[in-house]
C-alpha cells in the first residue's frame, strides 16, 4: 500500500511540473485579465460539471471571501450552485444550456466566463462558452487531455497535460489557487 499511495503522490507531482511548464505564461496572462476585471468593476463567473462544479464554488469563495489578505469582496459567482435555475432550464430546455442561458441572463460586457471541464469537451460548458463569446465577454477555458473543444474557444486556455481525472482535478485546483493569490497580491483594494 505504501508502495501505491508513493506513485499517486509522485503522479502527482510529475503532472503539476509539466502543467507548470505548459501553462505558466498563460497563467500570468489569466492573473492578469482577472485583475482587470476586478479593476474595471466586472465579475467573474464559473462554471462547470460534477468536480468542476465544486471547483467553480471554491474559486467564487475564494474571490467572494478572501484568500490570504483582508480586503474587500470581489465579484465572482458560480454557476453551479442555484438548484431551481439548474432545475428548470434543464427540464424546460436542457441540461446543455444550463450555463449558456445564465450568462445570457447575468452576464455583462467586462465580465469574465470561466469555464471548468477535465476533458474540455462538455457540451454545456462549451455552450456557455459560446453564449460569453456572443455577448462579447472575456473567456477562459481551464481543462485536462488536449484541452477538446472548450479550449480551442477561449481568449485564455489553461491544459494539464493528463488522462487522468484525479490529477488533472489536483492541477486545477493548484492553478485556480495560484490565480487566487497573485489577483489578491496585485489588486490595490
Amino acid at each position: 500500500m505504501k508502495k501505491a499511495i508513493e506513485e499517486i503522490f509522485r503522479e502527482s507531482i510529475r503532472v503539476k511540473e509539466e502543467t507548470l511548464r505548459s501553462n505558466l505564461d498563460t497563467i500570468a496572462a489569466v492573473v492578469r485579465e482577472i485583475r482587470e476585471v476586478f479593476e474595471q468593476g466586472g465579475k467573474i463567473m464559473f462554471f462547470g460539471n460534477g468536480g468542476s462544479a465544486a471547483d467553480s464554488q471554491h474559486i467564487a469563495a475564494e474571490f467572494i471571501g478572501r484568500f490570504k489578505k483582508e480586503r474587500k469582496a470581489l465579484a465572482a459567482i458560480a454557476l453551479t450552485t442555484d438548484t431551481s435555475i439548474l432545475t428548470a432550464l434543464g427540464n424546460d430546455y436542457g441540461f446543455d444550456i444550463v450555463f449558456a442561458r445564465q450568462i445570457e441572463g447575468l452576464g455583462r460586457r467586462g465580465d469574465l466566463a470561466f469555464g471548468i471541464s477535465t476533458s474540455g469537451n462538455s457540451k454545456n460548458v462549451i455552450e456557455g462558452i459560446k453564449q460569453a463569446k456572443a455577448m462579447g465577454l472575456k473567456t477562459v477555458s481551464l481543462t485536462g487531455h488536449n484541452g477538446g473543444a472548450l479550449s480551442k474557444l477561449t481568449d485564455l486556455s489553461l491544459i494539464v497535460p493528463s488522462s487522468n481525472t484525479a490529477r488533472i482535478q489536483e492541477s486545477h485546483i493548484c492553478i485556480a489557487h495560484t490565480i487566487c493569490e497573485l489577483v489578491e497580491d496585485q489588486l490595490s483594494v
